[in-house]
């Protein structure tokens, strides 16, 4: 195995144990009807830095775990949902305009992302819990969370630098 592949190995499992970390109640924001993580600031990053296959390690396999540690109702949601997220903004992050707009195609991806994880966790939690009265009145909530996470990892990934400290670190 080359030092490229190691290092990336070793970056998806930090970014895992964070998502974990993240996925922790003793990290949230108590709203009504539970909490709000910012894990979806770690998933997002890990989005735009990881290929879909890394991404979906981070976004679903850390989300599941970090479920099944602190609250392991919504696993299953979770693990879908936030892996169907990490894997749609990977491929828009890393395919869409073929690297010409990286920035712009991180992003859309994120858009899509925060489209597929409030609308997946709605019809998860409506499903888990048997009645869409409990996973409405979390909407609003899981809207702000993903929006919230989103906007942060951008700002993480484009704005502080993080994406040139990844290609810097894969480079040496």
């Amino acid at each position: 195995m080359n030092s490229t592949a190691t290092k990336k190995i070793v970056i998806t499992g930090v970014l895992m144990a964070m998502n974990i970390i993240m996925s922790s109640s003793m990290l949230s924001i108590p709203v009504p009807g539970g909490h709000m993580y910012l894990n979806d600031v770690i998933i997002v990053t890990a989005a735009v830095l990881l290929d879909p296959f890394y991404a979906f390690c981070v976004g679903g396999i850390g989300a599941f775990l970090g479920d099944l540690f602190f609250y392991p109702t919504p696993m299953f949601v979770s693990l879908a949902v936030h892996g169907l997220q990490a894997v749609v903004i990977s491929l828009c992050a890393h395919k869409l305009f073929g690297n010409k707009k990286p920035v712009a195609a991180s992003v859309i991806g994120a858009v899509i992302g925060w489209i597929i994880t409030f609308t997946g966790y709605t019809l998860g939690r409506a499903f888990v819990y048997a009645t869409p009265a409990a996973a409405i009145a979390k909407l609003p909530f899981q809207i702000l969370q993903t929006a919230v996470g989103s906007a942060l990892a951008l700002l993480l990934c484009w704005k502080a630098g993080i994406v040139k400290l990844y290609h810097r670190i894969l480079e040496e």
